[in-house]
């Protein structure tokens, strides 16, 4: 029975959480039918983007193509149309179709948070309008009942009025940044740093250290205001924190050489100026009162907090340690207007003045702390370096999983729990549904930053686009287990349903295997996405292209076409892999093959192949070709029952 000034409501789906997994988790369960109940402990949603400050999108080279799913690129597209609508361009601004508003130098999409917020709202209203998703701001989860290792409700408080309310949900997603739905539920989780001969790591140490979890930040936004002063007071423990960090406009001071950034020129070394390194708001973008200068998010180095983590400590210890991390940026903001070296002599740019408005505080900091590392799921199976990084993989694309549920791609960047930063270098990679899946927990589901990585595979995993990607598999995965009637953990020991989840997420444009020249909506995606995770038409190891338009050569088309038919055979599909017309022919090297012989080998390879509609002389494309022979898959995988 429900306690007193207690409030009780039953649900779906609860995601704790309105981070970027925790939106991405909501929207998408609400688009599959579900009805979906989301926590969020502040006033915005948007986690990275709005509370946390980190609104320069960290993606990677081919994002504008390839490599998001279709509702991160709704997000991404509803930002720049936020600046379209709202205000008013410049116009070089508004013909540009790839409008990035800060034009920061490390991102593709650099905007304020309050944006990102409101963009975040606007997608999630038509949901709530229609009865499929219900938000509770302010909101945290405090505890859980658990039976039969299964998450019978959860129990929530109101930050604000202290109102209880108890969510009870077929499934529940930890969208949090430290996981803490994981330790309310007797969730098996991992924390800190693994040892090399746990993981096989070569960069991994060779003892573990449960406290090294990564730095966490508070980012501050300021504009800068040429001929003003808007020097804050000087912050509590200045002098220690400017010697300890440093203060510095070095990105790693710690490696000797390293030159200093200027803040408005590029020095020699440097990727750009400090100024424009997460620009937020570029004023040349605008012709707009609204913008008369720039403002900027400093996110740097010298504001990392290394003062230890918060995760499983007592209230009162993370509470000191939030101020102790606040007062670090705001001592970091404090040397930037009093001592930085100045690109003209001097020092001091007092001209910067902290923009509360932007971040939704009372100071400029973010709401929220940045934070990068967590609590990590102890999954079915844990994603190591050797997975996926450039050093372990000299070709094109990171370890092959058949059980893909979104692909992710970001250096291995992490602000360690020392001093030192980590990067190495990645191949585009996967994620792996055995990941998310809990060893014993039936319905709790990870959706954020939590899921089974190590220390080291945390730092590639923890991105924008990848944290929203694996947001949208957690909802689907939840729909798909809650729809058959079957626990995470027999969808990873079952093949056939992963095939048939895969099915799920190609037709709600979430990719699982990377081809960077067939983006979402060719007409090629989801058979080519099929092929490749099925085995039988994979990438080369040279490139990231499928190469649709290309011509298709008569012996290569045998080979897929042969292949496609032994999957399908193993699907229970009337299909023969060792038909004659498939065996090898002279010349077969050097002709292309035609739609009309196509479509032969095909019917007489695999049964009940229907006519494609264009058996003519043409040469067939590898697009095509494909198109063709994924459909004979999934027609296949569909009708698929496993022997009882």
């Amino acid at each position: 029975m429900p306690g007193p000034q207690e409030i009780e409501i039953v649900c779906d789906i609860l995601v704790v959480g309105a981070g970027l997994g925790g939106c991405a988790a909501a929207l998408r369960a609400a688009r599959l039918g579900q009805r979906v109940c989301l926590v969020e402990e502040t006033g915005w949603p948007g986690g990275q983007i709005s509370t946390q400050g980190v609104s320069s999108l960290d993606e990677h080279r081919y994002i504008e193509t390839f490599g998001g799913t279709g509702s991160y690129y709704a997000l991404r597209n509803a930002i720049r149309d936020y600046y379209r609508t709202q205000y008013t361009l410049s116009p070089a601004a508004a013909a540009a179709p790839q409008l990035n508003p800060g034009n920061a130098w490390v991102s593709r999409l650099s905007f304020e948070p309050r944006a990102g917020a409101a963009v975040l709202e606007a997608m999630m209203a038509g949901p709530h309008e229609r009865g499929a998703l219900q938000v509770f701001y302010h909101t945290r989860a405090v505890a859980a009942e658990v039976y039969d290792a299964r998450a019978a409700s959860v129990l929530t408080r109101h930050r604000e009025n202290g109102t209880f309310i108890r969510f009870r949900a077929d499934y529940v997603l930890d969208a949090t940044d430290l996981g803490d739905v994981l330790v309310y539920t007797a969730t098996a989780y991992a924390l800190g740093q693994e040892s090399r001969a746990e993981t096989g790591e070569p960069s991994a140490p060779e003892t573990p250290n449960l406290a090294c979890v990564q730095n966490f930040t508070f980012p501050v936004a300021v504009e800068y205001c040429p001929g003003e002063h808007h020097t804050i007071p000087k912050p509590d423990g200045y002098e220690r924190n400017r010697e300890a960090q440093p203060y510095t406009l070095v990105y790693r001071p710690w490696l000797p050489g390293s030159a200093p950034y200027k803040m408005f020129a590029t020095a020699p070394g440097a990727g750009g100026p400090f100024w424009t390194y997460r620009r937020a708001l570029d004023a040349h973008n605008f012709n707009d009162p609204r913008v008369p200068r720039d403002v900027s998010i400093i996110n740097w180095t010298s504001n990392d907090f290394r003062g230890g983590t918060v995760v499983d400590r007592l209230p009162q210890e993370q509470d000191a340690r939030y101020r102790e991390a606040r007062l670090l940026s705001l001592g970091f903001l404090y040397w930037l207007q009093t001592e930085a070296p100045r690109d003209d002599g001097g020092t001091g740019y007092p001209e910067l003045r902290p923009r509360p408005d932007v971040m939704g505080s009372a100071d400029g900091l973010s709401q929220m702390p940045y934070v990068r590392e967590g609590r990590r799921l102890r999954a079915l199976y844990t994603i190591v370096e050797q997975n996926i990084a450039a050093h372990a993989h000299p070709e094109s694309r990171a370890a092959r999983f058949a059980d893909a549920v979104g692909i992710g791609f970001y250096p291995i960047d992490l602000h360690g729990c020392g001093e030192r930063t980590t990067d190495i270098d990645t191949k585009p990679f996967q994620i792996p549904l055995r990941a998310m899946i809990p060893v014993r927990t039936l319905n709790v589901l990870p959706a954020a930053k939590n899921i089974g990585t190590t220390h080291l595979t945390n730092g590639a995993y923890r991105l924008h686009p990848t944290e929203w990607a694996v947001g949208d598999a957690a909802a689907a995965v939840a729909v798909f287990c809650r729809r058959e009637g079957i626990a995470p953990q027999v969808l990873a020991a079952r093949p056939d349903l992963q095939r048939r989840l895969q099915l799920l997420l190609l037709d709600e444009q979430i990719p699982i295997y990377w081809y960077d020249d067939v983006p979402l909506g060719h007409p090629a995606f989801a058979a080519t996405q099929l092929l490749a995770v099925e085995g039988v038409w994979e990438g080369g190891d040279a490139d990231l292209h499928f190469g649709p338009d290309l011509p298709v050569r008569t012996d290569a088309g045998k080979r897929w076409i042969a292949a496609a038919a032994a999957s399908i055979a193993r699907w229970g599909g009337a299909a023969d892999p060792e038909s004659p017309a498939l065996a090898p022919a002279p010349e077969d090297d050097v002709l292309p093959l035609r739609r009309d012989a196509a479509a032969t080998l095909v019917a007489l390879s695999i049964t009940g192949a229907p006519p494609t509609g264009q058996e003519d002389a043409a040469i067939v494309t590898r697009a095509e070709l494909a198109r063709t022979l994924g459909a004979l898959l999934r027609a296949a995988i569909e009708r698929y029952t496993p022997a009882s």
